[in-house]
């Protein structure tokens, strides 16, 4: 399934989002409820206002729940899964680095101290 490219804005409304994805509105808010992900901001009348990411995301769900066949609670799951795996954090390190920078630092701190104890 073809994602037709996305227009350079800050916000689109739901109108926009609908033609561009090639869905109705009501599929949209109904998303919303169902997938925890999609939260677009509201403007002070209550319009929904999507940004870049949001009408990117709504693409992959479309992309899960039309060509991969995937439920809605199906699609949730493979969203959260994925936003896990993309928020891990890769605490491995080289422990020499650290030791060599860890030095470094502790030379400048002391020549600051020297400085400021000279005044």
């Amino acid at each position: 399934m073809k994602t037709p490219p996305i227009p350079d804005k800050l916000f689109f409304k739901i109108g926009e989002v609908a033609e561009l994805a090639g869905i109705e509105q009501h599929v949209l808010r109904y998303w919303e409820e169902e997938i925890e992900a999609l939260k677009p901001k509201k403007n002070k009348s209550g319009q929904r206002l999507y940004q870049k990411k949001d009408v990117e995301l709504i693409f992959e769900i479309k992309q899960l729940l039309y060509a991969e066949k995937f439920t809605v609670a199906g699609a949730r799951k493979k969203l959260k899964q994925s936003k896990k795996k993309e928020t891990q954090l890769n605490i491995a390190f080289d422990r020499d680095d650290f030791v060599e920078l860890k030095e470094e630092m502790k030379k400048d701190l002391e020549s600051i101290l020297n400085i400021l104890d000279k005044k």
